[in-house]
């Protein structure tokens, strides 16, 4: 089961007038997590920043990783730079027209972009198994910017790159509604999409604790680390959209899953195959189900009597499998992982 990631940070865009200033931080940040929490190796993770990160280089990168993909393999591609929309040419988006674009180092407006097209057939491509999460801190739609006091030393930028007027009149007076980049495969295991903003929002480039950021790659990166990396999607994506909110970021970050049942697993990690199990914890709303019942059972099984059987994980569940993991000598976090299932089913 191999680990492959390919992380591309942008702020130079030469020519365009649009640079930013935290995105090179951002992959590094997402670099330390995988090395620390999820046992990435150098030789697992690969780089682009700045000039590096041209159109044809990205592209390579995700071929190494389709082509090399097999089932169980777990992969990561990290994006943070501008997004922006062009017309579409192959008639593929009824709802709106438009094609999400992300802009490489060397963009340019004649074809010099990544399509979601492109990426929806390359990712078309992976077997069966593995599992590719992708983590796009860029917008792709100019509206919903927020103002700024003119006195603030360190001004929020927009990562969206405006198109030329010769690009952007192509669909001028045709009201069509905006979107956010499409997620290539939506029906199957193999992929899930992490969006920084909402289809008519924009991902700010901020600045936090002495050095600027993507909004949405800060918060993310905290909320892993205070976890060691044992936060579930679910409730990680709850604490970075509240986080945003608090702090006064008008972005709200969108999560796409082909199958539900990876929202109460780890993030960044692939279930073994056979065994997509969810890993169970306290959440608002409970989470409720039949794996809640068996570990219940389980519990009550272990003489743990004050353990009600009714496949809810509330407050007193919690208590009780702290209390089962005080007993085995192991983290207690109340939080039903594969490794608290092997200690109550063997």
């Amino acid at each position: 089961m191999a680990r492959r990631a390919l992380l591309v940070g942008i702020n130079n865009y030469p020519g365009n007038g649009s640079d930013l200033n935290g995105c090179v931080n951002d992959v590094t940040n997402i670099r330390d997590i995988l090395k620390t929490y999820l046992g990435f190796s150098n030789d697992d993770i690969r780089m682009l920043v700045d000039d590096r990160a041209t159109k044809q280089n990205i592209m390579e990168r995700l071929e190494w990783m389709v082509v090399n993909a097999q089932p169980g393999d777990y992969m990561v591609f990290h994006y943070s730079g501008h997004g922006s929309q062009v017309r579409d040419r192959d008639g593929d988006e009824l709802s709106d027209q438009l094609d999400e674009i992300l802009c490489p180092a060397d963009m340019s407006w004649d074809n010099g972009y990544i399509l979601d097209d492109e990426l929806g057939k390359l990712f078309g491509r992976l077997p069966e198994g593995c599992l590719l999460e992708v983590f796009l801190d860029a917008c792709h739609s100019e509206t919903g910017t927020r103002g700024f006091k003119p006195e603030n030393p360190h001004p929020r930028k927009s990562r969206y790159l405006k198109p030329p007027v010769d690009i952007a009149l192509r669909h001028e007076g045709d009201n069509l509604p905006t979107k956010s980049f499409r997620s290539p495969t939506r029906s199957t295991l193999k992929h899930i999409l992490w969006s920084g903003c909402k289809a008519e929002q924009t991902s700010d480039d901020a600045y936090f604790d002495g050095s600027y950021n993507g909004a949405f790659t800060y918060y993310f990166c905290k909320f892993m680390r205070q976890s060691q990396g044992k936060v579930t999607r679910r409730v990680l994506l709850e604490q970075v959209r509240n986080a945003l909110s608090f702090n006064h970021h008008s972005q709200i970050p969108q999560l796409e899953v082909g199958d539900q049942r990876l929202m109460d697993n780890y993030v960044l990690q692939l279930p073994p195959l056979g065994e997509m199990e969810r890993t169970l914890s306290l959440t608002t709303p409970y989470m409720r189900g039949d794996d809640v019942k068996r570990v219940q059972q389980a519990l009550k099984n272990k003489g743990y009597n004050n353990m009600v059987v009714d496949g809810v994980f509330g407050p007193r569940m919690r208590d009780v499998v702290m209390q089962f993991q005080k007993s085995k000598n192991i983290t207690a976090n109340g939080i039903v992982d594969a490794g608290v299932r092997k200690l109550l089913f063997g």
